[in-house]
């Protein structure tokens, strides 16, 4: 794809995540009886049905893929805007700073690859080829809704720490840890299969170093982690409230028994001698490699 055509399709998907935070904060503005925390999540609602209209009308489900990384922030920021509590707290600021950390790292790797307006994710592809006619029904439940609802229960933990009042303690350092310690890991795994791929000239390679030979995936169990770093936080500021739990276990439940599946799954078709390497290395948590 050309230069510009890219260009094009980056600037159609600004336009697209521009017109959804703008729907957003519109409905921020009209909707001030609900509760803090259900007022983010009518907007963010609001920004999935604006996404989704830009998926249907350009053909490409993946007009949705930053969104997992793009919200979090807004709504962090848009819940410590409504605390009002005067000068933010250091959670405050720790929390909302990671989350931005994050978000910008992950939204950046999406676009690094992202090859343009005739790039879908290839699981988009086979779902597309598997439904038909029932394409975008699906599409809107499981890949643009579903994932708004994971996200949003995974901020549970970063709503409290933007507006609970706990004082300053041990598990927020070991919260903030947790969650540098995640992108970290994302951000040395993701540079680690990128390179394997610019370099591999072999197409039956499959990537067992760095951090890929004691996981499997180790880009997701840094994604797994980031979630229960948020969920630190949470407890931190409330105390062990069990609606803090339910994003990050759900989560954790989606990588462990749909996305890597999905991925050992496709890998184990093109090239059956990865199912040695699924012997011998872990699932998610980086293991030592089992023995030959």
């Amino acid at each position: 794809m050309a230069v510009s055509t890219l260009g094009r399709a980056r600037g159609w998907v600004a336009v697209a995540y521009a017109v959804a935070i703008a729907a957003a904060l519109v409905s921020l503005r009209f909707a001030p009886v609900l509760a803090p925390f259900w007022r983010v999540a009518l907007a963010d609602a609001i920004g999935t049905v604006v996404i989704f209209a830009f998926s249907v009308a350009f053909a490409n489900s993946s007009f949705y893929d930053p969104y997992w990384s793009v919200a979090p922030p807004l709504m962090g920021l848009a819940w410590l805007m409504g605390a009002e509590a005067g000068v933010p707290l250091p959670r405050q600021v720790l929390a909302l700073a990671l989350t931005s950390w994050w978000a910008v790292r992950l939204t950046y790797n999406w676009g690094r690859h992202w090859r343009g307006l005739d790039h879908e994710d290839w699981r988009y592809v086979d779902i597309r080829e598997k439904t038909g006619a029932a394409y975008w029904l699906v599409s809107f439940l499981g890949i643009h809704a579903f994932p708004t609802v994971q996200v949003l229960a995974g901020c549970a933990g970063l709503y409290a720490a933007m507006t609970g009042r706990g004082p300053l303690g041990l598990l927020d350092g070991l919260a903030a840890v947790v969650t540098a310690g995640a992108i970290v890991i994302e951000m040395v795994a993701d540079r680690q299969l990128h390179d394997f791929v610019v370099a591999n000239r072999d197409p039956d390679a499959i990537m067992d170093r760095g951090l890929w030979a004691w996981s499997r995936h180790p880009n997701y169990f840094g994604e797994v982690a980031f979630w229960w770093g948020l969920a630190a936080f949470g407890v931190a500021a409330v105390g062990p409230a069990w609606w803090i739990f339910m994003g990050p276990t759900a989560i954790t439940a989606m990588f462990l028994f749909i996305s890597i599946p999905l991925i050992d799954g496709r890998m184990l078709r093109k090239r059956p001698h990865y199912a040695e390497h699924i012997r011998r290395r872990s699932r998610l948590v980086p293991l030592p490699p089992r023995a030959e």
